[in-house]
């Protein structure tokens, strides 16, 4: 099994997570637009067990329900490190990821509400909303 390895920005959190991406969306919604700064955000779902903080776990900090959906920042920078919510997996924002991952972004989502000065210049499958609600 290949492991890459991921960080916050200031370096105080590291982590490993295995190369086993279930699936990886490129996301448009005005919400990952605002936790990023950035005009989208490339993520990885994965099952939990499957990262490993292997470095400043206690500046680990939990926004949310301990026993539902949480996001996880580093407590010292507030980078965004992983998201809960979604069938037992969570998200890896691809971003935090120094090791490229094998799987890529297999789409585009929620580009019915992508930043209007952004063109998406690629051509991965694009969905209005989310690719289980255009199904």
């Amino acid at each position: 099994m290949t492991t890459l390895n991921g960080r916050c920005a200031c370096k105080a959190i590291e982590y490993e997570v295995a190369d086993e991406f279930e699936q990886s969306y490129i996301s448009h919604c005005s919400r990952c637009r605002a936790l990023t700064g950035s005009a989208f955000m490339p993520w990885g779902e994965i099952e939990p067990a499957k990262l490993r903080v292997t470095k400043g776990e206690d500046s680990l900090l939990s926004v949310g329900d301990p026993e539902g959906p949480s996001i996880m920042r580093c407590g010292e920078c507030y980078s965004l490190m992983y998201w809960s919510g979604y069938q037992g997996r969570i998200r890896v924002p691809y971003g935090t990821l120094t090791d490229p991952p094998s799987l890529k972004p297999m789409a585009h989502k929620f580009v019915g509400s992508k930043a209007e000065w952004y063109e998406i210049l690629d051509d991965l499958p694009r969905y209005d909303g989310s690719p289980w609600d255009d199904a």
